[in-house]
This record gives structure tokens, sequence and C-alpha cells, in this order.
């Protein structure tokens, strides 16, 4: 059996799978780009050369388990993930740690594009350099909830505590961190097209 073909197993023909394939080098570009990993620096996690992530990603270079396998561990999502394997029925979303700049990221959405919800743990005495604010796409909410966050937007620099959210546009200049020496724990939800939260009203009830 080919190896590309034994990561999908949707039972379907070789158009499908074909398909599934295609797909697999949009879905390691926009995974690399929500991570803000460089190929050089993602070259270095998985073993794998510049010029093969490359064609992977521009779709040149069939996808197949050697590659995928470790690429599946440095996103932090599973090989369903990479191919888009249809849904098996299971809702429970398995988190799978990242670590990026100080932080631990867990993912709590299954698929890449639109926004994106995230766990971060920063822990005790974690980025408390000196804040370097960046800019890049995209629109984030976060929610404390646990410890102090200290979060630097623009002319702003914020305490949030816990229960307490922020919103903003991150083409603002923005850093955030560890408050104190105590560790932080929050949500985050990003757009990386500048998609925002939508929250639906509850209906009003009639009078009568």
């Amino acid at each position: 059996m080919n190896q590309a073909r034994s990561v999908y197993q949707a039972g379907g023909d070789d158009g499908d799978l074909d398909q599934a394939l295609d797909a697999v080098g949009p879905r390691l570009r926009t995974l690399r780009r929500q991570q803000e990993t460089t190929l050089a620096e993602l070259s270095v996690m998985t073993g794998i050369s510049v010029s093969t992530l490359s064609r992977l990603e521009s779709g040149t270079r069939r996808p197949t388990l050697e590659l995928l396998f470790p690429l599946a561990r440095a996103y932090g999502v599973t090989l369903d993930e990479l191919v888009d394997a249809p849904p098996t029925g299971d809702p429970r979303v398995h988190l799978r740690p990242v670590s990026r700049h100080d932080m631990t990221l867990l993912p709590l959405t299954r698929r890449a594009g639109g926004i994106q919800a995230y766990k971060l743990i920063i822990p005790a005495n974690g980025r408390r350099r000196e804040p370097d604010p960046k800019t890049h796409d995209g629109y984030e909410w976060l929610y404390v909830l646990n410890g102090r966050l200290r979060l630097v937007l623009g002319e702003h620099d914020l305490v949030l505590s816990p229960g307490e959210a922020a919103e903003f546009d991150t083409r603002v200049p923005h850093w955030f961190g560890a408050a104190d020496s105590g560790s932080v724990e929050l949500l985050s939800l990003f757009g990386k097209q500048g998609e925002r939260a939508h929250l639906r009203a509850r209906p009003k009830r009639n009078a009568g």
C-alpha cells in the first residue's frame, strides 16, 4: 500500500485521496504561519530539509508518513488534521501542547484557518523580560483564567487579573507576559485575517 494512502482511511476513491493530499500543502503553510515559524526553524525541529518543506507546502512534493509524522509532532496536531480526514464522531479535542516563546500553547480547535482557540500557559518567571511589541495581521481576544497578565498595547501598559479580557487588532504593536513572578493561564481567540468572534445575544422574551 502506498504510504500516503495509509494515512487517509476515507474509504473513497483515488480522486478523494488526491484531493486530500493536494490540500496538505496549504494546510502545512497555514499551520507554520500561525505559529510564526520559519522554514529554517521547522527544519531544525523535524530534521526535514528546507527545500523539502518548501516543496511540501507548494504541493510539488508528495507527502508521506515519514514526512508527516515529524510535522504533526512539531505542530502539535494529529495526522488526521494534516490530511483533513473525515470526522469520526468523537467530539473530544485531544490537546497536544506546543512550546513557543517561553509559553505553552494548547490548541483547542481542530482545523487550520478561521478563528483559532488556544489555552496559553506562561510559567512562573516566564516572559518577564523587557517587552518587545510586535505587529502582524489578525485580531486577538484574551481572557485571563489564573495569575496576572501584563499587556502592552500601543501606548497602553495594562495588568489583567482573572476574569478580565482584552481584544485588539494585532496590527497594533503588542506584547504580553507575566505581570509578576507567578504563572499565568489564559484563553486566546485569534483570527489570522482579522476575524472577530461573534457573540449571539440571548433573544428577548415576548411580553405577555
